[in-house]
């Protein structure tokens, strides 16, 4: 039997982090907080960051010790099922601070399966 690409979770973390920068870039914390639908575009994005994430195989994650997966994995859940206790601070911080070393190991993997 052949071995699942990992191909398609990694491009849906870049595309949702492109989406998620493309949102939030030099928002300031009050902006995003007063913007409905930039928040929901985040949260999706976050959503979609986490589920692809849990697609991934063991293999890649044992590569990159580095990234948080099981906080990654764990965010989904909380926006899933605390939506009316996520904060928006949290949201923008980790579009601002959280995502590049994700985005830097999602392209290195690509890279890999070429």
């Amino acid at each position: 039997m052949a071995e699942k690409s990992s191909e398609p979770a990694l491009r849906d973390i870049l595309e949702a982090i492109e989406r998620i920068r493309s949102k939030t870039k030099d928002m300031s914390l009050t902006e995003f907080a007063g913007d409905w639908e930039r928040l929901w575009v985040v949260e999706r994005g976050i959503q979609i960051v986490s589920e692809a994430s849990r697609r991934l195989p063991d293999e890649i994650k044992d590569r990159h010790p580095d990234i948080p997966w099981k906080q990654i994995a764990g965010i989904g859940n909380i926006l899933r099922h605390e939506y009316d206790a996520v904060s928006p601070r949290i949201l923008l911080d980790i579009a601002h601070n959280d995502l590049e070393s994700l985005e830097i190991m999602c392209k290195a993997e690509l890279l890999r399966e070429i």
